[in-house]
Formats: C-alpha cells, sequence, structure tokens
C-alpha cells in the first residue's frame, strides 16, 4: 500500500513541480509580450497529460539505491528524505524534455493528434487560420511548433541543472542526463532514415535496424535513464547500476514493442491516435520487418508500396493490418516482449536494491509491457 500511495504523492509532486516552473517561465515570457499567453497554454496542456512512465522510474531507481543501505532509517527514500526535492527536479526536467520530443515527433511524422487532441503543430495552424493571419497557416504552426519543442528543451535542460546544483552526485547525473539527450536524438534520426533508405540497405539487415532505432529511440531513454538518473542521484554503486540498466534496456525494448501493435493494432478510443497510424506513418518497426521476412513476395511488395502513404484510408489500413496478422508477426513479437521482460526480472535480482522498489519494477515492468496506450 504504501509503495502506490508513494507513486501517486511522487506524481503529484512532479505536476506541481511542472506547473510552479510553468508560473515562472510565463511570468518572465509575458514581460516581453502578452502574444506568450496562448502558446503557454498549449504547452501546459501538452506538458498536463501522459502516464509519468519516466517519473516512476526516476522515482524507483533513487528509492532502490537509498532505502538498501545498512541502517536506512523509515524516511529514507520517502518525501522526508533531504534529497527529495532534487529527485522532483530530475524528473521534472525529464517530463519537460518528454513534452518537446513529442512536440518535435509530431512534427516529423505529420500527426494530427496526440492524446486526443490536436497536435501543437496542428493547434497552432488553427491559431493561425482563425487569427486570419497572412501566410500560410500550416507551415507557421510547423515553424512555431518547433520554437516551443525548443522552448520546452531549453527548460527541461534549466530544470536538471536546478536539480543537480549543489548535490553530491550532481555531476555525474548531468552526464547521464546529456548522453540521454543525445542518444533518443540521435535515434529519432536514425528512424527518419530508415523510413526513407530502407530501400537501399541489406534486406538481412533490416530487422537489426529497426532494433537499434528501438532502443535508442524509445528504450534506452523510456526505462533505462529515468532509472539511472535517480539512481545516480543517490550515490549508486556499479552493481546496483548494472542490476538497473540489465532491467531498464529489456523493459525498454518491451515498452516500445508495445508501441509499435499499438501503432497498427490499437484502439483509437484509447490511444488517443487514428487506427494504423505507424503505417501512414511509415514506420519500420520490428514488427513490419518480422512481417516482412514472413510474407509472401507479392503481399511483401503491397507491404512496401503502400507503407509510409499518408492517403490509406480505412480499408486499406484494414488490409495491411490483416496480412501483417496473417504473418503471425504480432504473436512473435508478444513472445519478445514476453522474453524481455523475463530477462530483465533476473538482471533485476543482481543487484543490492531495495526490496519494496524491487517489487514495484517488477509491478512497471508488466504494466509497461501489456498496456493498451
Amino acid at each position: 500500500m504504501w509503495v502506490v500511495s508513494a507513486q501517486q504523492r511522487f506524481a503529484r509532486a512532479v505536476d506541481g513541480s511542472i506547473q510552479q516552473y510553468l508560473d515562472e517561465r510565463e511570468r518572465a515570457l509575458t514581460e516581453i509580450s502578452g502574444d506568450a499567453a496562448p502558446v503557454l497554454r498549449l504547452v501546459r496542456e501538452m506538458v498536463s497529460g501522459g502516464k509519468r512512465v519516466r517519473s516512476a522510474f526516476v522515482l524507483w531507481g533513487w528509492h532502490a539505491v537509498t532505502a538498501s543501505r545498512d541502517g536506512a532509517d523509515r524516511t529514507t527514500g520517502t518525501e522526508q528524505d533531504p534529497q527529495w526535492a532534487q529527485v522532483v527536479g530530475v524528473a521534472t526536467a525529464i517530463e519537460l524534455f518528454h513534452a518537446a520530443a513529442l512536440v518535435h515527433d509530431d512534427i516529423i511524422d505529420a500527426s494530427d493528434t496526440r492524446r486526443g487532441r490536436p497536435a501543437m503543430h496542428r493547434s497552432l495552424e488553427r491559431m493561425h487560420r482563425e487569427g486570419e493571419w497572412v501566410g500560410d497557416a500550416a507551415s507557421w504552426g510547423t515553424s512555431a511548433a518547433i520554437l516551443a519543442g525548443d522552448l520546452l528543451l531549453n527548460w527541461a535542460d534549466d530544470r536538471m541543472l536546478l536539480a543537480c546544483r549543489g548535490t553530491a552526485h550532481g555531476d555525474a547525473v548531468h552526464d547521464a542526463y546529456r548522453r540521454m539527450r543525445e542518444e533518443v536524438t540521435f535515434g529519432q534520426y536514425l528512424d527518419v532514415l530508415e523510413e526513407a533508405a530502407w530501400i537501399r540497405q541489406e534486406p538481412a539487415a533490416l530487422l537489426d535496424r529497426a532494433h537499434t532505432v528501438a532502443v535508442y529511440k524509445s528504450a534506452k531513454y523510456s526505462v533505462e535513464a529515468p532509472l539511472t538518473l535517480g539512481a545516480l542521484l543517490a550515490g549508486a554503486d556499479e552493481g546496483q547500476l548494472d542490476a538497473l540498466a540489465g532491467y531498464g534496456l529489456p523493459v525498454g525494448v518491451a515498452f516500445q514493442m508495445r508501441d509499435d501493435l499499438l501503432g497498427v493494432f490499437g484502439d483509437p478510443e484509447v490511444t488517443g491516435k487514428p487506427a494504423g497510424d505507424d503505417l501512414r506513418e511509415g514506420k519500420r518497426t520490428v514488427l513490419i520487418e518480422i512481417a516482412r521476412q514472413r510474407l509472401g513476395s507479392g503481399v511483401r511488395t503491397m507491404l512496401d508500396e503502400l507503407l509510409g502513404d499518408r492517403e490509406l484510408d480505412d480499408r486499406q489500413v484494414a488490409i495491411l493490418q490483416d496480412a501483417i496478422q496473417r504473418s503471425e508477426a504480432p504473436a512473435r513479437l508478444e513472445a519478445l516482449i514476453d522474453r524481455a521482460v523475463g530477462e530483465a526480472l533476473e538482471a533485476l535480482h543482481e543487484g543490492t536494491l531495495s526490496r519494496s522498489a524491487v517489487l514495484e519494477l517488477e509491478r512497471l515492468a508488466d504494466t509497461v509491457a501489456k498496456r493498451d496506450r
């Protein structure tokens, strides 16, 4: 019971920290111009959504170390801990960074929606149209959203610096954050590269290339990096870091594989995205590459021709979904998800980590691997 309530309290603390920080930035920007208000309202909407998965992993990476020490008292690893504010600050930075990544990702993918609402660039496009301004509304919306995403990146960096300042292990935390930023940005580049350049790659290499994208675009950033940041803040030793990384990477891969399944077969009412969105965006995921390897040449050619067509109608999406289903790729991906979670749980027990954190990380592995949105 304590574990659940602690995570809920932490999520509320992070939400409060985000809003407080945005209040400060809004005051600063509105002193420059009142034109800041509309875009900041959209930023707040973007940051207020989501499941706070990365924040949870920051918390349990930190708690796994602080509460594992001999002689730890009952306040260690809780909100009574003197380091609690820093942990909240690190999680706040991660959530701001994640919001920035989503803004930019929706532009790259030309997505119309995010969590059932218009994507940032579409909302800004509408603002242009309703204001009857000069120029192309779609182009302006994209430009303005890029800048909004850049603001969020700047704020994430600022909040991380504030959280690390004056702490014993702040330099190590900031170095890990810098690596996370680099890896996820390059992973995103590899993703868009694969959408365009797959046709010139060796067919036998495509599955490995898709797996590399999954690791660096999502897996390390979604689970391993937040865990590591929390653990480093607590002064984790090498054994603890290795155990958390051994857990975090396969859970992150499982997280992305589930995302791949939802991107093709997810319920729009639950995911907040159109059915088959990954098919229209041309995502060369592990799911797609497994399907391609198992499809006959004629069906594989059809898949390659239709994948990435922004104008796919519901009938064409259904045809592709059926082809992928008949290839048994979804079932094979489910088996890979189960295997990844098993590897993660095995690694988790190889470090000296607090029992309460281990139990919660076991639960979270199951949650992120089996989620429906």
